[in-house]
Parts: structure tokens; C-alpha cells; sequence
């Protein structure tokens, strides 16, 4: 596949993604390389865009995309709910499982 070619398999694939297409990236690609450049508000986006890249055949990417700080820290407070709602269910199993092995039986 020549290089035209993977840019415009590239760009399909982008613009096949409603979300991603919104963000609109732009593809260049030399030797099977493709550098994927432009600004995204979703964290998502910018490791979606490089899987979408190497489907559609490209060698390596070059992933130029700028996330932007609103949202790294959504994403950063969707990690740390996530990780509390984690520790909750964690600690309810293993109280259920202490009181269980303590009662007589």
C-alpha cells in the first residue's frame, strides 16, 4: 500500500467515528509512517486514533494529538472515583467473608 494510500485508509477510519471525526486530526504519512496531529477534550481519542492508524496498516505512529488540561482532569477524577468505589467493594467483601469464618458453627 503506498503511502497515499495508507493516508487516506487513515482518514476513513477517522471520519468513520463520529466522536473522533469531531476532533478533526490531521494524517500525514512518509515510508508507513503515520503522524497523527490535532487537539482532542477527550483522553480517549488520542490512544483511539493511534489503534485506528496501525488497523488500517501503518508501520508505526507518530501521535502528536495535545489533550486538553480539562480533559486530563476529568479523566484524573474518574481514576481516583473509581479506585475509592474499588476499595469500597473490596473492604465490604472481605468483612462479609471475616464475619462468615467467625461464627460458630
Amino acid at each position: 500500500m503506498s503511502d497515499a494510500q495508507l493516508e487516506a485508509s487513515i482518514r476513513a477510519r477517522l471520519a468513520k467515528s463520529q466522536k473522533i471525526s469531531q476532533d478533526h486530526f490531521q494524517v500525514h504519512v512518509q515510508g508507513g509512517v503515520a503522524t497523527i496531529e490535532g487537539k482532542t477534550g477527550v483522553v480517549q481519542h488520542k490512544g483511539s486514533a493511534t489503534r485506528m492508524a496501525k488497523a488500517a496498516g501503518a508501520l508505526a505512529v507518530n501521535n502528536r494529538i495535545q489533550v486538553s488540561d480539562a480533559a486530563k482532569e476529568k479523566a484524573a477524577a474518574n481514576l481516583e472515583t473509581g479506585r475509592r468505589r474499588a476499595q469500597i467493594k473490596r473492604g465490604d467483601a472481605r468483612s462479609d467473608s471475616r464475619s462468615d469464618s467467625q461464627q460458630p458453627h
